[in-house]
């Protein structure tokens, strides 16, 4: 059951977000931007170990500044963005703006499940915490994180292949950047305040969601006009 809890959140949201695409996506792709996703956490361990080794004091403020917007949430994107960059954008499935979010989706969640996995197989030992309440409050807070961070980011980035417009390359990294570094800072100082930048980021990536639903549905329309 705790297994269960651990995996499902990601795997639900994936399904979610893959099957609201109305020009699907080769299964390919969408299995292998998700195992991308779960590689990038070897690389993103190394390098937040290596800042909270160098970087961290012990007090509390540097730390949870340095968590929020030197390790951990500045890493964690950049890595998710480079999946995007170097993968993605090359490939001919990527043809409309909604892939960039299903396909951030894909990616960040790919980062999400795996973490996941090792903060409640691994980290709740060390820590001396059960296992199964790990994974149930993780579920409503650092799941839907990486979620709506994979959301935003494929939206920006979405915007950026289709527009050439470099501003959207920027946003693609920079709000991510802030969600999560916010939510990373907000840890370690009130649990509520932290599931409040959750909320507000989640409600921004289903608005955005849903802007490309109404884009493919004109575009939807569009082509049936052109058979009649």
């Amino acid at each position: 059951m705790t297994l269960l809890i651990t995996v499902l959140p990601s795997l639900a949201l994936v399904f979610y977000f893959v099957k609201s695409d109305k020009f699907k996506e080769p299964n390919r792709f969408i299995i292998i931007t998700f195992l991308f996703g779960i590689l990038i956490n070897i690389p993103a361990g190394f390098l937040n170990d290596l800042i909270d080794k160098n970087f961290a004091t012990g007090e509390r403020f540097n730390d949870a500044l340095l968590t929020g917007f030197f390790a951990g949430g500045p890493v964690e994107e950049l890595l998710k963005f480079l999946v995007l960059y170097f993968y993605i954008l090359k490939e001919k499935a990527f043809n409309e703006p909604m892939d960039g979010l299903v396909y951030g989706i894909l990616a960040s969640l790919g980062f999400a499940t795996y973490e996941n996995y090792n903060y409640v197989f691994i980290y709740a030992g060390i820590w001396e915490v059960i296992p199964m309440d790990l994974a149930i409050g993780r579920s409503y807070s650092a799941i839907p994180l990486h979620g709506l961070c994979g959301a935003i980011m494929g939206f920006y980035f979405g915007q950026y292949a289709f527009s050439a417009n470099k501003k959207y390359l920027g946003l693609a990294i920079i709000v991510p950047i802030i969600f999560h570094g916010s939510y990373n800072f907000m840890c370690s100082y009130n649990w509520y305040y932290a599931l409040s930048i959750v909320a507000i980021g989640f409600i921004f990536a289903l608005l955005l969601h849903r802007n490309l639903k109404l884009l493919q549905k004109e575009k939807n329309k569009e082509h049936e006009d052109k058979k009649i």
